[in-house]
Formats: structure tokens, C-alpha cells, sequence
């Protein structure tokens, strides 16, 4: 089976699921993202990748309970799957392999 490789904005997703780890909801996972990324995400962009993700077998949602401060509706929390999980040392392992041994990439950060 050929390794599953994920686009830039998936693998964002897909690491901020498991840094936000058991508070993995959407508006948590695009603040992740944007903090620590430093890349500014749409939230409906966010949830149209998570659908795709589950769809997909790589993250795993269940809804929490409802709260008055979200009106009465629940959070939908996401984990990763353990396809996922591959799917994100897969692309790693990709990048990595692409990265070594550029000269132009090599030493200065500039």
C-alpha cells in the first residue's frame, strides 16, 4: 500500500488535533494553528478539512455535552486515528527526505 501523504493545511490540522489533544474542537485546532503555525485560517476552511479528514479515516469526532454558553449546542472534538497518526509520519518522513541535502537550504536560516 503506497504511504498516504497529506497537504500542507492537513497536516497543520492533523498536528494541532494532537497538540490540543483532548480539547480538539474546531475554533481550538484553528487557534493552534494560527499561534503556533503562525498561519491565519479560515474556521469554516477548518471544518470543511475536518469532515474530509473523518471521511477520509484519519481523525475521529464525538460530539461533548451541550453547554449554556454555546446556546445549548455541544462541541464536536476530533482525535487522530491511527491511520492518521501514519499518515502524518508518513509525510514527514517525505518532507525530511526532500529537505536533506539542498545545499541552498543547508546552514543559514536566511
Amino acid at each position: 500500500m503506497p504511504r498516504e501523504l497529506l497537504t500542507d493545511f492537513e497536516l497543520m490540522i492533523l498536528l494541532a488535533v494532537l497538540r490540543a489533544d483532548e480539547d480538539a474542537y474546531g475554533v481550538a485546532i484553528a487557534r493552534e494553528i494560527e499561534t503556533t503555525g503562525g498561519r491565519s485560517v479560515l474556521l469554516p476552511a477548518v471544518y470543511a478539512a475536518l469532515d474530509r479528514l473523518e471521511r477520509n479515516d484519519l481523525v475521529a469526532s464525538t460530539l461533548g455535552d451541550p453547554t449554556p454558553s454555546r446556546g445549548g449546542r455541544a462541541k464536536r472534538f476530533f482525535r487522530i486515528t491511527p491511520r492518521g497518526l501514519k499518515a502524518v509520519k508518513d509525510t514527514r518522513r517525505a518532507l525530511v527526505a526532500l529537505w536533506t541535502g539542498v545545499p541552498k537550504l543547508e546552514g543559514s536560516e536566511r
